[in-house]
């Protein structure tokens, strides 16, 4: 089912950017060839109403049985087993690394978003994956930065998600995570709704927020990936070719496998070096300040926040039928 050309967007775009594939749908992972996967709650929620990972709920709910948890205990960790055995199906496929996410209902708790990490970490531990493969998922809150800079120093990766600033970006790089997700689809659609206008290629304002963050980063030396996700289409993604990671949907993989147009590198660290910005310091008043002045991204990370919370809970219904 390879339908890659030699020359199509897809396996250029691969020859400057790792491809992450955005899923938690097997077949389209072996079909793209991606370097690694993410998930999240809303990709697993959908993946466990088809029959065919029906067996993996099952597997999860077996996993939990010896524990002698009851409950609401017993349900939340089905679904840390769940996500951990879906992480270990994708790493048997992607060679590189899998995201799974931390309970977005803890982005504004650092100490529970430290133990859940450190959970998560142990269950693959428990099944032979060292956490050089894990990257853990954690919303780009204060209090999820705050946690990631605790677990980085554990020698646990994060993946920085739901971001949509400046301001959040640079606290996600001044912690030393190891990832961050700008997402691109859902700032433009913020600015689509407010202007009623369409925006294509480079005057996208989600891919400028990426363009701005990816500069930052590499005039400035940080080490955290840029990993530019949520994608609406493939003008976005194209933007951004020469990005560290994009994480792609399979709809979006697909176009990239059957176009076969010339695609040029429109980002890197050498152009980065020579560009006009200020460096900014940024501790937890300036973070605040700067995120409440920024209407979208405000907007953005409650929404995106609100929206995990809400598949964690449809997961944990269907789990609670389930038993």
């Amino acid at each position: 089912m390879d339908t890659q050309t030699a020359s199509s967007q897809l396996e250029q775009l691969k020859q400057f950017t790792k491809v992450v594939a955005d899923t938690g749908d097997f077949e389209s992972m072996k079909a793209y060839k991606p370097q690694d996967a993410t998930t999240n709650p809303s990709l697993i929620f959908k993946a466990v109403q088809m029959d065919e990972y029906k067996p993996l709920l099952e597997q999860a709910i077996a996993e939990t049985a010896e524990l002698g948890l009851e409950g609401d205990a017993r349900i939340k960790a089905i679904v840390d087993h769940l996500l951990v055995i879906f992480g270990c199906k994708i790493l048997e496929i992607v060679p590189g690394r899998v995201s799974t996410e931390v309970d977005a209902r803890l982005s504004f708790d650092t100490e529970a978003t430290i133990a859940k990490a450190r959970e998560i970490i142990a269950l693959y531990d428990k099944k032979g994956i060292s956490k050089d493969r894990i990257l853990i998922k954690i919303a780009s809150t204060w209090e999820g930065i705050k946690a990631a800079e605790v677990i980085t120093k554990e020698g646990i990766h994060c993946n920085m998600t739901l971001l949509f600033s400046m301001c959040q970006a640079i606290a996600c790089a001044e912690a030393d995570a190891q990832l961050i997700s700008p997402f691109v689809g859902r700032i433009m659609d913020y600015y689509k709704a407010k202007t009623g206008k369409d925006y294509t290629g480079a005057e996208d304002p989600g891919v400028q927020s990426v363009q701005a963050i990816y500069t930052y980063y590499k005039k400035f030396g940080y080490k955290t990936e840029v990993m530019g996700a949520s994608f609406r289409n493939t003008g976005e993604i194209t933007e951004l070719a020469g990005c560290d990671l994009l994480t792609i949907s399979p709809d979006l993989l697909k176009q990239l496998a059957e176009t076969e147009a010339p695609l040029e590198r429109k980002l890197s660290a050498e152009a980065a070096a020579s560009a006009d910005i200020e460096k900014i310091s940024v501790d937890e008043k300036t973070f605040r300040w700067m995120l409440n002045q920024d209407a979208m991204a405000t907007d953005k990370l409650s929404d995106g926040i609100n929206r995990f919370a809400a598949d964690i809970d449809k997961l944990e219904e269907i789990i609670a039928e389930s038993l």
